[in-house]
């Protein structure tokens, strides 16, 4: 009986440790950035010289997709992993916070006759999934949300018995990236899942910039 009680009390604490750390007055806690022009966006997004060190394939194969699985693709941008996890195949949400990448994200499914991709508006501090799904992916998009404990833990009544969430995001000492106070490492990011709910599943480090972590 002590148990479920003793747990609850270190993840209150630990939420309240991670809420703290997150709103350091004149610290921010994410990295604000408008990305409201897909087109030149897309020269660096879409850049083929990207494929060697974001590996796509191999991050793909990693999340051991079935088809038909429901994938959320949440910061999905002009779509680079949205287009190739349609492929796998398997049901894709483009999730994106940009009216313009939402657009983009429509012509350009249509434009690869992709018709089981579904792009869908975002806001900072939801992913507005209209279904559950079995895998979360969030690329680079980590260190852009606000009050991360909160909204992954909202997220939770997104998932599918068994879901996952993959989180790819840069490394302290990857050559370009977002500035160094929103590069997170592999403990922070776990701190900050585990107060929303969350354990570590596996841990991926084929990428040369990035982290790739998997929870559950």
């Amino acid at each position: 009986m002590l148990k479920p009680f003793i747990l609850g009390v270190f993840v209150l604490l630990l939420t309240n440790t991670i809420a703290a750390r997150q709103h350091q007055p004149g610290k921010p806690d994410h990295m604000q950035h408008k990305f409201d022009d897909p087109a030149r966006f897309a020269k660096s997004f879409d850049d083929p010289a990207r494929d060697a060190w974001q590996m796509p394939a191999r991050v793909i194969d990693a999340l051991v997709l079935k088809a038909g699985m429901a994938v959320a693709d949440i910061g999905a941008g002009t779509g680079y992993f949205s287009m190739r996890l349609a492929r796998v195949p398997v049901s894709v949400l483009a999730v994106d916070v940009e009216p313009a990448m939402i657009d983009y994200l429509k012509k350009r499914a249509a434009s690869e006759q992709l018709s089981n991709v579904t792009p869908v508006l975002a806001t900072a501090t939801s992913p507005n999934l209209p279904e559950p799904v079995d895998v979360v992916l969030v690329v680079d998009t980590y260190h852009h949300l606000p009050n991360r404990a909160a909204y992954f833990r909202d997220l939770r009544k997104s998932l599918k018995p068994g879901g996952r969430v993959a989180i790819v995001d840069f490394r302290k000492e990857a050559p370009d990236g977002p500035p160094a106070q929103f590069r997170f490492t592999p403990q922070q990011i776990q701190e900050e899942m585990a107060a929303a709910g969350y354990q570590l599943a596996a841990s991926h480090d084929f990428l040369p910039r990035q982290h790739f972590l998997i929870f559950r």
